[in-house]
């Protein structure tokens, strides 16, 4: 996997929506390397020690993006598979 988009930013969905007291998380998507440079069909990748979320370039300029996020036992699992 190659680096992708920056870091994405975003608030816990804890947060209240009067501001104060938020965490903010960040993420590194990354693209597979054997992704094209000229887009199209591809997957994105954010690893963290507890959860791997999974998502489509083709939408990762959206803010509110969906996203799978799933175990990395899961992930390796499949990745096995």
């Amino acid at each position: 996997m190659s680096s992708g988009t920056a870091l994405e930013w975003f608030k816990s969905s804890y947060s209240g929506s009067e501001g104060g007291q938020c965490l903010e998380v960040a993420y590194e998507w990354r693209k597979s390397s054997y992704s094209g440079d000229e887009g199209g069909q591809c997957v994105e990748v954010a690893t963290h020690p507890t959860a791997i979320h999974i998502r489509d370039s083709k939408t990762a300029a959206d803010t509110d993006t969906p996203h799978i996020t799933v175990a990395p036992t899961a992930w390796s699992a499949f990745l096995a598979w």
